[in-house]
């Protein structure tokens, strides 16, 4: 199912910046239609400037691959008025501030029970599977499903491997999964569907830091091989962030 088409309202966005109504409450902005780096990165500049706005009648916004959904109260603002005042926002990308990612690297244990499974849907070794996910450096797209969760954008399609069938009633936090093409870490303990190949140490998501999540949209992420004795001995020293 693709993008609905624009609905105008009387107002045009610049930059080729779609809108359309989720519902009565929320606008969505459509940067694009195909998932691409040149896509996301004009999503975060819009959303790091959302951050610092003041316009009464927002209540959250939600950013992904292609849009950003603004929730609004409509006894507060209208919709055309919200619009209006995106406007503001999106006349001259090129002034806009963005969130600089910065490259953090995640040590993974490669020992996760899908592993095998991974590398015998693609007939490769377990040991090319962990070449080929580790040898990549990955984009922080966007997080979400639960807080601080990472979707990482940039696999080999050598190891793209669909989602379970049956999800698992419970994934451990730090576990590193694959579902299609996309790889990601699990922040906190949850059901899901995605091949578990590894697990990291670190801790991704600590609400007793000022910032809860290790990782951040623009983020540029480097998995580092560990053995298991190197994963229980960081596990031990409670490394987090």
């Amino acid at each position: 199912m693709g993008i609905p088409h624009t609905q105008s309202f009387g107002i045009t966005l610049p930059n080729s910046i779609g809108h359309y109504p989720l519902g009565d409450q929320a606008l969505v902005l459509s940067f694009g239609d195909g998932i691409s780096e040149a896509v996301n990165a004009r999503v975060r500049q819009v959303a790091s400037h959302i951050d610092s706005w003041s316009q009464p009648g927002i209540i959250e916004y939600v950013p992904a691959y292609t849009t950003i959904t603004i929730y609004y109260s409509p006894f507060t603002i209208t919709y055309n008025k919200l619009l209006s005042a995106i406007q503001t926002i999106v006349q001259d990308m090129t002034e806009l501030q963005e969130y600089k990612g910065v490259r953090k690297e995640i040590p993974v244990c490669y020992n996760g029970p899908d592993l095998a499974y991974v590398a015998q849907y693609h007939g490769l070794s377990e040991q090319e599977v962990v070449r080929i996910h580790s040898e990549g450096e990955y984009l922080v797209y966007m997080l979400g499903f639960v807080p601080g969760f990472p979707y990482l954008g940039g696999m080999d399609s050598r190891i793209a491997t669909p989602r379970k069938e049956v999800p698992r009633l419970k994934i451990e936090a730090g576990a590193v999964g694959i579902a299609g093409q996309q790889t990601g870490v699990y922040p906190i303990a949850t059901p899901g569907g995605w091949q578990i190949i590894g697990h990291t140490p670190l801790q991704l998501f600590d609400l007793t830091q000022e910032n809860p999540s290790l990782l951040e949209a623009g983020d540029r992420v480097a998995f580092i091989p560990i053995t298991y004795d190197e994963f229980v001995q960081l596990k031990t020293k409670g490394n987090g962030h």
